[in-house]
């Protein structure tokens, strides 16, 4: 069989393609991550610099964003089984089974039997627990404060009713 010479296969328009312009990402707040974007792109931004700076915030007392929601909502709901937990944080019943087992084994977090139902544990903040909530809640307040930066008491109260009032209207959907 005869061989093709390196000639015969190379392309006869050896053109170089013209490489496109780089196109500049728009900034947090320009165009259609600014006032021109879409409500549910806007609410998914904020959530996410939120959480990235909650992180941050956290990082150095071992805590991630969701073991704070689960630790949150465990203070507030003492005794929620983990499949409660995972319906208020919006955390899968899998990912809640690990912040709930790490949790329970660093003593944050401990489990009772339900009085009725035998096979629902309950969990409950420790000392310890409601100790690392303590913490972890000075910095969250930090930052709930600068969140809030420059509203008043009544643009505050408007936005929270209007976030909790988007969830429990589209909660139906």
């Amino acid at each position: 069989m005869l061989r093709k010479t390196p000639n015969i296969t190379r392309s006869k328009s050896r053109r170089k393609a013209a490489e496109p312009a780089a196109v500049r990402v728009p900034a947090p707040g320009e165009g259609k991550r600014g006032e021109e974007g879409y409500l549910g792109y806007l609410l998914r931004q904020a959530h996410a610099a939120v959480r990235l700076t909650m992180e941050r915030t956290l990082a150095d007392l071992g805590v991630t964003s969701p073991q704070f929601a689960v630790l949150t909502m465990l203070n507030a709901y003492p005794g929620l089984s983990g499949a409660d937990v995972a319906r208020l944080t919006f955390l899968t019943p899998q990912t809640v089974g690990v912040i709930i087992r790490n949790l329970e084994r660093d003593g944050a977090i401990e489990m009772t039997p339900h009085p009725v139902h035998g096979r629902i544990q309950q969990w409950t903040l420790t000392q310890r627990g409601t100790t690392l909530l303590k913490a972890c809640r000075e910095r969250v307040i930090a930052l709930e404060k600068r969140l809030a930066a420059g509203l008043d008491a009544k643009a505050e109260a408007s936005i929270r009713r209007w976030l909790a009032g988007i969830a429990a209207d589209l909660q139906e959907d």
